[in-house]
């Protein structure tokens, strides 16, 4: 039996994945971030003051990865944990205005590297690409 790494989809995907995350990493990281954050800065962008279980089953991250992230985002200044307005056993993660601050810049710099890494695509190539990733996902539920 052969294997062909350049015809297998799961290698293709992880290698295209290290490229994204690297392309990414280099451009937010002037802004304090680092990619590991990225999905949750994403969410509470989106919706501010989200409790740590919310965001992992949004984001379908491990409890303890997230708490993790969670953890080294309160160090670096860009999310508080505050009291739950009606759980008192739960906080809610809250942006910073630092957090809040930096949110055009890192969309700028997601953009940036979908946009580099995808120049050789026309518009509909880009739209099939993205079709194809979003079908896989949605048909296949989290492990």
């Amino acid at each position: 039996m052969s294997f062909d790494r350049n015809s297998s989809a799961g290698y293709l995907i992880h290698h295209v994945a290290r490229l994204f995350f690297e392309g990414l990493r280099k451009r937010i990281e002037p802004l304090g971030i680092v990619p590991g954050q990225f999905p949750a800065l994403l969410a509470l962008w989106q919706q501010d003051g989200q409790t740590q279980k919310e965001l992992v089953e949004k984001l379908a991250i491990e409890q303890a990865t997230m708490a993790n992230t969670l953890n080294r985002m309160e160090r670096d200044g860009l999310v508080v944990r505050k009291d739950h307005p009606t759980d008192g056993r739960a906080k809610v993660v809250c942006l910073t205005d630092k957090a809040k601050g930096i949110r055009d810049e890192a969309y700028s710099a997601a953009s940036g590297v979908n946009d580099q890494l995808l120049v050789g695509f026309s518009q509909d190539e880009r739209d099939l690409f993205i079709g194809f990733m979003q079908r896989i996902i949605r048909t296949n539920p989290k492990p």
